[in-house]
């Protein structure tokens, strides 16, 4: 085996980690915190321009480390200003992280998997498949090239000021590499943001919503598309084995006095099967005593689908009943569907498909 084949990348490792790699090579740790903040403050992967690192050092960290993120295959820019990257990783797979610039925000939305198992009906990245998670360093490379390709700090102002985990897959079913990512995203020597501009989105992975809230402090967000377990299981398939009653208690463990969270609910509205007023009552008796948010989605269309989007009225019917149930509820503008970058539209490039769902099983057993 060759020297670079047993490199490993520094984008792999969070402050601890790192920390711990310069002790394993008799170095002292503090040599972490000048790495890192070449890498995220200054954008340097290159040891030779770390001048702050002796020269013998830097030779060393050439045979024994490398500073390498992932590339960019393809960039896309949509007429309302959304910025979409095709990212890949090596063997053909790739995928999608997109930039959506508001007047006083800009949200960078990445992926923490290859496709993804758990085959919700109504999104275009579970019709993709699945073929593997990413690793820490395919995670936070993301934010690195976008921050790189934006220019991150311009004229004082962050172009990026939130980072949401909602791209392609299911981040709790990759909980060991997206936790030292958003530890890099958190941490003043990585990108700085506070906790609640870094939202990790789940369909509702019980046990790894537990988990997180004993590991790391950031702001959840559930695909929860369903107030009833009957119509859930059809949209998204875990809730056979993580049922809404289940979920609920472990959101409203996840926003208990200790850790002073709200958790934000997501409910894609699609025409004729979820958008109805009962579901909307429903949805206020399941909500109305957990400290939340409702995030309401217009279905975004892809090839082949079978669902179609709930018309402006009857998302507006549902939008004010469940107002007037006391629910604070958002209607999502619907970005960057002129070049599929819209929310459930991302789909990248997934091989190996037909490994889903014996990886699903396998995945969801470890949980």
């Amino acid at each position: 085996m060759t020297v670079t084949e047993t490199r490993i990348n520094l984008f792999d490792l969070d402050q601890a980690q790192m920390r711990a790699f310069f002790e394993s090579i008799g170095e002292k740790p503090f040599r972490a915190e000048q790495v890192l903040k070449w890498v995220y403050h200054q954008g340097v992967t290159d040891f030779n321009q770390m001048t702050n690192l002796g020269l013998e050092l830097r030779q060393r960290l050439h045979l024994l480390a490398e500073v390498t993120p992932p590339k960019i295959l393809s960039e896309q820019s949509s007429l309302d200003g959304t910025i979409k990257w095709l990212i890949g990783f090596g063997g053909g797979n790739a995928v999608e992280t997109v930039f959506i610039p508001e007047p006083n925000r800009g949200t960078l939305c990445i992926s923490s998997q290859v496709g993804c198992a758990l085959n919700c009906t109504f999104c275009a990245t579970g019709a993709q498949g699945f073929n593997r998670n990413l690793t820490t360093g395919e995670i936070i490379g993301q934010v690195w090239l976008a921050a790189q390709a934006l220019g991150h700090e311009r004229n004082g102002q962050r172009r990026i000021t939130n980072v949401v985990l909602m791209g392609m897959g299911e981040p709790l079913l990759n909980f060991d590499a997206v936790v030292p990512a958003m530890s890099l995203m958190r941490n003043d020597l990585g990108f700085g943001f506070a906790a609640k501009r870094v939202t990790l989105s789940t369909a509702g992975l019980v046990p790894g919503i537990d988990r997180l809230r004993e590991t790391i402090d950031v702001a959840l967000a559930v695909s929860l598309h369903a107030p009833e377990d009957s119509l859930r299981e059809t949209l998204v398939p875990l809730n056979r084995k993580y049922p809404i009653r289940e979920l609920m208690r472990s959101c409203a463990d996840y926003v208990s006095d200790k850790h002073k969270r709200s958790v934000t609910f997501e409910y894609t509205l699609i025409d004729g099967v979820n958008d109805n007023p009962e579901h909307a009552r429903k949805l206020v008796k399941l909500l109305r005593r957990l400290p939340s948010k409702l995030n309401l989605i217009p279905f975004n269309p892809f090839p082949g689908t079978r669902y179609r989007c709930s018309s402006e009225e009857r998302i507006r019917e549902f939008q004010e009943i469940v107002m007037g149930g006391g629910l604070i509820a958002t209607v999502r503008k619907t970005r960057g569907d002129d070049i599929d970058a819209a929310c459930g539209q991302l789909a990248g490039k997934v091989l190996d498909r037909t490994r889903r769902s014996q990886m699903f099983r396998d995945q969801i057993q470890r949980t």
